[in-house]
């Protein structure tokens, strides 16, 4: 088995092995991966919801509603429910009564994006110090905000040059391993504020922890933290995830629309890394959908400088290519990674390259909006049927 595979399969069974996590596999063998017990559904179709709970043998007491949901749906735990059955049936109901909206999802779990399929690149490995080049003087300070993993204290990033909800000390909780796999997070965020940081002066990632030390979230922990945007214009979303039946998922699409519908802001969002060709990797995915708000997402897929990553999702759906193979940036210092820096691959780090070049972008094009418009028009590379970035 190569490392890499050792690797992945490793992550993988840190996966499988979190109780609260359920999958049902596609006809291909490709998973979707949700909150064992758990059913979001649309207020107005709730009737239906306890119908199709009554079909799988539970009576009224047995629901559990919990909260952290916006107002207009509910959030129900049952254990034992069949959640992508109780879903569907849902759905098909409030499709026969007119309804076109996804009525009813489990709370999807998503994943930072080299988290267990980094592609043919492995694990991050280490590399000689980058530079980050200082801010100047009267530069206009762009904030990113970046929901991600923790912080490591133990790491290049200056201190001054970002926010961070939560900062731990590395030596104090985690190892890493041969592979150098942590049994933590594993830097992903000190990783992708380090590209930010490096493609542009004028940036300050807020890095909010949204993800857990296996690489997973909830859809609800993506839209609490999401909720926490305002005043930033420019949000990195290095993770994602597939959906029952490849619809939108439930709850993330009104979080996204009322973020997205008015004012100035753009999502960047990662295209995952499973060399996937047909299949929404969503929150990207929302850049090819109908919704009014869809040129407000940058789906970015990854090249090697030469051609699209072989291990990139792609799609009709992704807006630009930028560089995610072998990127170098700031890690965490540690024996294996001594100077703290390190090469690692995946859609993750595509993403904040993107936004970087949107805030480089925004002094002259005066709002977000079109800033993310000049960086997607003014790539003049190709890579395939996309364009990209150098």
């Amino acid at each position: 088995m190569a490392p890499a595979e050792g690797w992945r399969t490793r992550r993988a069974r840190r996966l499988a092995g979190l109780p609260w996590v359920r999958r049902e596999d596609r006809a291909d063998g490709s998973p979707v991966r949700f909150v064992a017990d758990e059913l979001l559904v649309l207020d107005e179709h709730f009737a239906t919801a306890r119908q199709a709970f009554a079909e799988q043998g539970f009576a009224a007491r047995d629901i559990v509603e919990e909260g952290d949901v916006p107002s207009g749906f509910r959030r129900v735990r049952l254990p034992g429910l069949d959640v992508a059955r109780a879903a569907r049936r849902v759905r098909v109901q409030a499709e026969a009564a007119g309804d076109t909206r996804v009525a009813a999802g489990p709370n999807h779990v998503f994943v930072s994006t080299p988290f267990e399929h980094a592609g043919a690149y492995g694990p991050p490995c280490p590399a000689p110090p980058g530079t980050l080049p200082a801010r100047t003087d009267g530069t206009e300070e762009v904030g990113v905000l970046v929901l991600d993993t923790g912080v490591w204290l133990n790491s290049p990033l200056p201190k001054d040059r970002y926010v961070a909800e939560e900062q731990r000390d590395f030596e104090s909780d985690v190892d890493i391993d041969e592979d150098g796999i942590t049994a933590g997070d594993a830097g992903h965020a000190n990783f992708v504020a380090g590209v930010l940081l490096t493609r542009s002066p004028r940036v300050q990632p807020r890095l909010m922890k949204i993800v857990d030390t296996f690489g997973v979230c909830r859809e609800t922990d993506l839209v609490a933290g999401l909720r926490q945007a305002d005043g930033y214009r420019i949000i990195n979303l290095s993770l994602g995830g597939y959906t029952l039946d490849d619809r939108p998922p439930v709850l993330l699409t009104a979080a996204l629309a009322g973020l997205l519908t008015s004012g100035d802001r753009v999502v960047v969002a990662a295209a995952g890394n499973d060399g996937q060709h047909d299949r929404p990797f969503w929150p990207a995915a929302y850049a090819g959908t109908s919704a009014p708000w869809r040129r407000r997402v940058v789906a970015v897929a990854a090249h090697d400088g030469l051609r699209i990553a072989e291990w990139s999702n792609t799609g009709t759906w992704i807006t630009v290519a930028a560089p995610g193979a072998n990127v170098t940036s700031t890690f965490v210092n540690h024996e294996r990674f001594p100077d703290g820096w390190a090469r690692w691959s995946g859609t993750s780090f595509a993403t904040p390259y993107v936004a970087a070049a949107i805030a480089d972008a925004l002094p002259g094009a005066g709002s977000v909006r079109l800033a993310a418009e000049a960086v997607v028009g003014g790539a003049n590379r190709r890579y395939g049927r996309y364009a990209g970035l150098d």
